[in-house]
């Protein structure tokens, strides 16, 4: 039963980096002003995209909470790499956040930072994949 449950982790955990990826490439394209004529697609592909990634997110966290409850020894002082593993996780959860706040901010026609700004902004989730990653398979401390 456990790796069915980590099975549906794993597939969530996808469904939610994918929109981690693709909806600040969303924003890159709504701050510029040359695509105003799409800005009310742009809205209303955000505000899609963030549902499902939301939904992605929830059965994540409901999976991952499940296989720790089965493996709390995770817990111990020393699986450093969990540790560090679930502070990274708390840091996705933030940058989900911030994406919500920034949907608000184009919701409300309200953006003042430039396309370039949400360039680099979107760069943070695969930076994060890539080190949650190496800590979950290679368990490195």
């Amino acid at each position: 039963m456990y790796l069915w449950i980590k099975a549906i982790h794993v597939i969530f955990m996808v469904t939610w980096f994918a929109g981690l990826f693709y909806l600040p490439r969303l924003y890159v394209y709504h701050a510029m002003p040359e695509n105003k004529g799409s800005f009310e697609l742009f809205k209303v592909m955000e505000r899609r995209l963030y549902i499902i990634m939301t939904i992605g997110a929830t059965i994540t966290a409901i999976f991952g909470f499940t296989m720790l409850a089965l493996n709390w020894q995770y817990l111990l002082v020393t699986t450093h790499w969990f540790h560090a593993k679930l502070l990274l996780v708390v840091g996705l959860f933030a940058y989900h956040y911030a994406c919500y706040r920034l949907m608000i901010t184009f919701r409300n026609e309200a953006n003042t930072r430039s396309h370039k700004w949400y360039r680099m902004f979107n760069e943070a989730p695969s930076l994060l994949l890539i080190v949650v990653v190496i800590l979950a398979v290679v368990k490195p401390f």
